[in-house]
Protein backbone atom coordinates (compact mmCIF):
# COMPACT_ATOMS: atom_id res chain seq x y z
CA UNK A 1 0.00 0.00 0.00
CA UNK A 2 1.36 3.43 -0.59
CA UNK A 3 0.18 7.07 0.26
CA UNK A 4 1.51 9.69 -2.11
CA UNK A 5 3.35 12.44 0.17
CA UNK A 6 4.42 15.92 -0.60
CA UNK A 7 8.22 16.91 -0.28
CA UNK A 8 8.53 19.25 2.43
CA UNK A 9 11.87 20.50 3.53
CA UNK A 10 12.37 20.52 7.14
CA UNK A 11 14.07 23.62 8.62
CA UNK A 12 17.98 21.94 8.14
CA UNK A 13 17.31 21.66 4.25
CA UNK A 14 16.51 18.14 4.32
CA UNK A 15 13.15 17.31 2.50
CA UNK A 16 11.01 14.70 3.86
CA UNK A 17 11.22 12.62 1.60
CA UNK A 18 15.44 12.72 1.20
CA UNK A 19 14.91 11.51 5.18
CA UNK A 20 12.65 8.62 4.89
CA UNK A 21 14.67 7.39 1.93
CA UNK A 22 18.33 7.70 4.00
CA UNK A 23 16.63 6.24 6.98
CA UNK A 24 17.03 2.81 4.80
CA UNK A 25 20.77 3.54 4.09
CA UNK A 26 21.56 1.36 7.51
CA UNK A 27 19.59 1.46 10.84
CA UNK A 28 22.04 4.56 11.65
CA UNK A 29 20.66 7.28 10.21
CA UNK A 30 16.87 5.56 11.09
CA UNK A 31 18.00 5.73 14.48
CA UNK A 32 19.11 9.65 14.23
CA UNK A 33 15.91 10.78 12.65
CA UNK A 34 14.26 9.17 15.46
CA UNK A 35 15.84 11.01 18.04
CA UNK A 36 17.08 14.49 16.40
CA UNK A 37 14.33 17.12 16.21
CA UNK A 38 12.57 18.45 13.92
CA UNK A 39 12.65 14.53 12.24
CA UNK A 40 11.31 12.82 15.07
CA UNK A 41 8.24 14.75 14.87
CA UNK A 42 7.98 13.79 11.57
CA UNK A 43 5.29 10.57 10.85
CA UNK A 44 6.88 9.74 7.35
CA UNK A 45 9.88 10.04 8.47
CA UNK A 46 9.30 8.21 11.70
CA UNK A 47 7.73 5.43 9.98
CA UNK A 48 10.43 4.97 7.32
CA UNK A 49 13.17 4.90 9.81
CA UNK A 50 11.27 2.60 12.20
CA UNK A 51 10.68 0.22 9.43
CA UNK A 52 14.11 0.12 8.54
CA UNK A 53 15.28 -0.57 11.60
CA UNK A 54 12.36 -3.67 11.93
CA UNK A 55 13.96 -4.47 8.56
CA UNK A 56 17.18 -4.80 9.63
CA UNK A 57 15.80 -7.13 12.54
CA UNK A 58 14.17 -9.56 10.41
CA UNK A 59 17.23 -9.34 8.02
CA UNK A 60 19.24 -10.57 11.38
CA UNK A 61 16.76 -12.79 12.80
CA UNK A 62 16.72 -14.53 9.20
CA UNK A 63 20.33 -14.77 9.04
CA UNK A 64 20.35 -16.33 12.72
CA UNK A 65 17.91 -19.32 11.67
CA UNK A 66 19.62 -19.66 8.20
CA UNK A 67 23.15 -20.02 9.97
CA UNK A 68 21.58 -22.50 12.58
CA UNK A 69 20.16 -24.60 9.71
CA UNK A 70 23.10 -24.81 7.74
CA UNK A 71 24.87 -26.00 10.59
CA UNK A 72 22.45 -28.43 11.39
CA UNK A 73 21.64 -29.59 7.67
CA UNK A 74 25.70 -29.78 7.20
CA UNK A 75 25.70 -33.09 6.14
CA UNK A 76 22.86 -34.07 4.28
CA UNK A 77 23.54 -33.14 0.88
CA UNK A 78 19.79 -32.51 -0.17
CA UNK A 79 18.89 -30.50 2.78
CA UNK A 80 22.17 -28.20 2.43
CA UNK A 81 21.07 -27.69 -1.23
CA UNK A 82 17.80 -26.88 -0.28
CA UNK A 83 18.54 -24.69 2.33
CA UNK A 84 21.70 -22.57 0.62
CA UNK A 85 18.80 -21.97 -2.43
CA UNK A 86 15.88 -20.90 0.14
CA UNK A 87 18.65 -18.56 1.87
CA UNK A 88 19.55 -17.02 -1.54
CA UNK A 89 15.41 -16.89 -2.60
CA UNK A 90 15.21 -15.11 0.92
CA UNK A 91 18.03 -12.81 0.64
CA UNK A 92 16.99 -11.70 -2.69
CA UNK A 93 14.20 -11.02 -1.60
CA UNK A 94 14.54 -8.42 1.54
CA UNK A 95 17.26 -6.80 -1.27
CA UNK A 96 14.11 -6.05 -3.38
CA UNK A 97 11.92 -5.14 -0.34
CA UNK A 98 14.98 -2.88 0.72
CA UNK A 99 15.23 -1.43 -2.21
CA UNK A 100 11.70 -0.56 -3.23
CA UNK A 101 11.17 1.12 0.21
CA UNK A 102 14.21 3.14 -0.91
CA UNK A 103 13.11 3.84 -4.13
CA UNK A 104 8.90 4.58 -2.37
CA UNK A 105 10.70 7.08 0.41
CA UNK A 106 12.81 8.76 -2.01
CA UNK A 107 9.40 9.38 -4.12
CA UNK A 108 7.43 10.80 -1.05
CA UNK A 109 5.71 7.36 -1.12
CA UNK A 110 4.60 5.28 2.33
CA UNK A 111 5.51 1.87 1.04
CA UNK A 112 4.24 -0.55 3.80
CA UNK A 113 6.26 -4.12 3.98
CA UNK A 114 4.17 -6.76 5.39
CA UNK A 115 4.24 -7.22 9.06
CA UNK A 116 6.86 -4.78 9.71
CA UNK A 117 4.96 -2.01 8.05
CA UNK A 118 2.21 -2.42 10.41
CA UNK A 119 4.33 -2.29 13.54
CA UNK A 120 6.45 0.61 11.88
CA UNK A 121 3.05 2.49 11.46
CA UNK A 122 1.87 2.60 15.21
CA UNK A 123 5.65 3.31 16.25
CA UNK A 124 5.22 6.23 14.15
CA UNK A 125 1.80 7.29 15.69
CA UNK A 126 2.96 6.80 19.13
Amino acid sequence: MTDQIQPVTSSSGLSDNSAGGLAYLTFIPAIIFLVMEPYNRNRFIKFHSWQSILLTGAVIAWDIVYVILTIVLRGTLGLGLLISLLGFVVGVGFFILWIIAIIQAFNGKKFSIPVIGAIAEKQANS
